[in-house]
């Protein structure tokens, strides 16, 4: 799958103390990627960084997550693109 989470992770500004949920979303076609993202992102801990593994970056994500209050940071690698994502309040 590429990187450890942990690795994913150093190469943002998350938390990396920080609990962390993944979501694979590789084999999806859209939107689920988009509407299981956002269905997941309200079950978890404020403190919990979750990283999704997409084939893509999540382009039409984005704004959802910043209109919820979520900062995220993709990192793209040659066999899978890691968006971070995390709780700023």
């Amino acid at each position: 799958m590429g990187e450890p989470d942990g690795s994913v992770l150093n190469r943002t500004d998350a938390p990396t103390d920080a609990p962390v949920e993944t979501l694979d979303v590789r084999q999806l076609g859209p939107p689920k990627p988009l509407r299981e993202t956002l269905e997941l992102l309200p079950e978890l801990d404020d403190e919990t960084v979750l990283i999704q593994y997409n084939d893509r970056a999540p382009q039409h994500l984005y704004p959802r997550l910043g209109d919820r209050g979520y900062r995220y940071e993709t990192v793209t690698q040659a066999d899978v693109t890691a968006t971070v994502i995390w709780n700023e309040r």
